[in-house]
């Protein structure tokens, strides 16, 4: 296909994929003629995993440059999976400025309880991970609001998220080619946060007009 049908396929417009050519995201397609070339759906593909990084990730072009090249190295859908998972933005929360020495203290406790938790979860993520810092930063904001969140409490979430966690690799390991998966595994990684958020609050949401039974559910 040309360019121009490159184009009206993937809904990408022939500037931005002639940006991402120069960038060094989309391969170059096979020549034709001095000014023409064909693509094929390689490029297609490409050009999809392209917009869910950018786009559904929200990630940079030097990131997404990273992120593809990481792709091509994989040999196996779990490495494809990390260079995703390490790539996509990691929530953390943003602490206020305060007693550093206080703050130091807050963080090495916040820090050793999630270390006890990630052994007690058996789970095999090294502690330079940047999720463990994430949530590390983020029990140390809720202590500090003073949320309980001790560690009997977080292992109940903690095995939740391990059982969605199986559904979402379950689900991406039924696209076998990189392309296609690493596709999958950006729409799990940056959508399935937004998504279980929002099953989260609709449960809440029935859980609270359960204790009034009173009120009209479909009331505003």
């Amino acid at each position: 296909m040309k360019i121009s049908e490159l184009s009206r396929t993937t809904g990408v417009p022939v500037a931005s994929i002639k940006y991402f050519r120069r960038q060094g995201l989309l391969p170059a397609g096979r020549a034709t003629a001095a000014t023409l070339a064909e693509y094929g759906e390689e490029h297609v593909q490409r050009l999809r995993l392209i917009k869910a990084l950018t786009t559904l990730g929200g990630l940079s072009i030097a990131a997404t440059r990273d992120v593809l090249a990481a792709v091509d190295r994989s040999d196996s859908a779990d490495s494809t999976l990390k260079a995703i998972s390490y790539a996509l933005p990691v929530p953390v929360a943003q602490a206020p400025a305060g007693d550093e020495e206080r703050e130091a203290e807050a963080e090495a406790a916040a820090a050793a309880d999630v270390a006890e938790l990630i052994a007690a979860m058996d789970w095999r993520v090294p502690s330079t991970s940047p999720h463990v810092h994430g949530l590390t930063t983020a029990l140390r904001e809720l202590r500090r609001l003073d949320a309980d969140y001790r560690l009997d409490r977080l292992a109940v979430y903690a095995e939740l998220a391990k059982a969605v966690a199986r559904l979402d690799l379950e689900r991406a390991a039924a696209f076998d080619d990189s392309p296609a998966l690493a596709e999958q595994a950006v729409v799990v990684l940056a959508l399935s946060g937004p998504l279980l958020e929002l099953l989260r609050r609709l449960a809440q949401e029935d859980q609270v007009r359960r204790r009034s039974p009173e009120e009209d559910p479909d009331a505003g």
